[in-house]
């Protein structure tokens, strides 16, 4: 693995919280340029609060995906070579093969808009944010992200800690262990975060063996997700669950960010 931090995710975090009541702006022209295997996207895009969103119907048609509106249920579906996605606008929730995970999913002149890079990560297309606005998928390009031991120990430590937790729960796990990669004050690399001692160990699982467990399939999933810049921890750097532990420390010194299933997060 290298030894080198990563690089910092392009583009604007992504929160699973965001309220659907944010002001919407549609984006002007030549605003925003997207490139989808090299191939121009010339469809309707939104931008909100700096996140890119695409018209779910418009963007996975033209990638050859049939896509459906079941009013029976209230939900939008489209499938492809035996891949399923599904929009639910009521439960503001994206699923992909099963897998679910909360998001803005905004809508305007009858389109259901999804935000760009948490679909292509799910997808797995890599989602390049070059220049501001000048956005690239392409689609495979997200395995070299989760090559080697990148993907191996992040999907262990997120299945150890939060296995249990929904998807965005899981996702948060990881945004904190990249987090810490990210910051001066931690080591540059994921399994020297995740295995750091420097102030006694810093993840339960490293102490009861749990970290070295096959994650699950959500876990995985989980970890691609938070490989690819989807965030729903913000810049949290530190997490803890108050049935299991008082977090003291961390209440005292550190800024609350918010609360996912069973785990408060600290910036």
């Amino acid at each position: 693995m290298t030894k080198q931090k990563h690089t910092k995710r392009l583009g604007a975090l992504l929160s699973g919280t965001l309220l659907f009541s944010m002001l919407l702006l549609p984006a002007q022209a030549g605003q925003m340029h997207i490139l989808v295997d090299g191939s121009s996207y010339d469809g309707p895009v939104l931008m909100q609060n700096s996140t890119t969103y695409i018209p779910m119907r418009h963007f996975l048609t033209e990638l050859g995906w049939t896509v459906q509106w079941d009013s029976a249920h209230g939900v939008a579906a489209a499938q492809k070579d035996g891949n399923i996605v599904s929009v639910d606008p009521s439960r503001q929730t994206l699923t992909v093969n099963g897998q679910t995970l909360s998001v803005s999913v905004p809508s305007q002149d009858e389109r259901l808009y999804l935000p760009l890079r948490t679909l292509g990560a799910f997808l797995d297309y890599s989602v390049e944010w070059n220049g501001g606005n000048h956005v690239s998928l392409t689609s495979g390009g997200a395995a070299d992200k989760w090559s080697g031991e990148n993907l191996y120990w992040l999907s262990r430590i997120i299945c150890a800690e939060a296995g249990g937790e929904s998807l965005a729960g899981q996702v948060a796990v990881g945004n904190v262990v990249l987090n810490r990669v990210d910051s001066d004050e931690f080591p540059n690399t994921i399994h020297e975060v995740i295995f750091d001692r420097k102030h006694a160990v810093q993840f339960e699982p490293v102490s009861n063996g749990t970290v070295y467990n096959e994650p699950t399939e959500t876990s995985v999933q989980a970890a691609k997700l938070a490989l690819q810049g989807v965030n729903t921890a913000g810049k949290s750097l530190y997490f803890f669950n108050p049935s299991l532990s008082q977090g003291t420390w961390i209440a005292d010194n550190r800024a609350y960010y918010t609360t996912i299933g069973c785990h408060q997060f600290y910036l």
